[in-house]
């Protein structure tokens, strides 16, 4: 009788070596990733400065949605708002780990979900949670032009240890995701026009000046307020796709069709991401 007893082994570069080793798996993750969905603009709106401020500024963002979809595929994410800071407060007193108060958080951001995708429901927009993004999100923008979910990244429970409150928000959910997908653009949302020098609503915030153009870097060592999530900085360092960023302000009607469109209307954030 054969001895069927053997090994067989599959030619690769990392067969039996650790994917720790940065030397190791350089041959292979070294190269650029194949972009999964280069035509998809990802749009994070944001919850404090955008949602939490009611239909004064929900619908007419709405409004300047529903009429980008004729000319983009779009992936809308939304962040959360002060009803995810009362939830941080509560869960605080009662000594939860930062680890359970992340999958709580995100689902107030879905919960602005929902809101915006009950808006554009007449379009065929819906809300779908992270599997369905992770997994059918294609199939879903093939029958719609747009697709609606959280922007908060599903760490939950694994969030990283040693912070009270998890870093890992809805602005590094976003880009993770944009990146992930090769997304043509991300584009913040929020209630500012840009990046300033100081912050624009502090006591001396009439001096304050608006940063056109900034990087991860520079942002990263920034003292100061910023309108974004201090890990996004970090996350931007190990982008393999989104090179730019821009953030512009929602409360102005046109200045987010105008950053779909390519104009530079706020301020332009550069990443780690280097050119194909």
């Amino acid at each position: 009788m054969a001895d069927t007893n053997h090994i067989k082994h599959v030619a690769s570069p990392l067969a039996r070596q650790t994917l720790l080793d940065s030397n190791l798996t350089r041959p292979v993750a070294g190269k650029k990733p194949i972009r999964i969905l280069p035509w998809l603009q990802v749009v994070k709106i944001g919850g404090r400065s955008i949602m939490d401020r009611g239909a004064e500024a929900i619908l007419p963002i709405v409004d300047e949605l529903r009429a980008l979809l004729p000319e983009h595929r779009l992936l809308i994410l939304t962040g959360a708002g002060i009803r995810a800071r009362h939830l941080y407060s509560v869960a605080l007193d009662l000594g939860l780990p930062a680890g359970t108060l992340a999958p709580l958080a995100a689902s107030e951001a879905g919960q602005n979900g929902h809101i915006l995708a009950t808006l554009l429901a007449p379009e065929g927009v819906s809300y779908v949670e992270k599997p369905t993004v992770a997994n059918q999100l294609a199939i879903h923008l093939s029958a719609a032009r747009a697709v609606v979910a959280s922007a908060f990244p599903p760490y939950h429970n694994h969030e990283f240890p040693g912070a009270r409150l998890p870093p890992h928000r809805a602005d590094v959910g976003a880009f993770l995701l944009a990146d992930a997908l090769g997304a043509a653009g991300l584009t913040f949302v929020e209630d500012v026009d840009g990046v300033y020098d100081i912050d624009p609503n502090a006591p001396a915030g009439d001096s304050a000046l608006m940063m056109r153009e900034t990087s991860y870097a520079d942002l990263a060592k920034h003292d100061g307020t910023l309108p974004l999530d201090r890990a996004l900085f970090d996350v931007m360092a190990n982008a393999r796709h989104i090179e730019q960023v821009q953030l512009v302000n929602g409360l102005k009607p046109g200045k987010l069709t105008a950053a779909l469109r390519g104009q530079h209307v706020g301020t332009l954030i550069k990443t780690g991401a280097q050119p194909a």
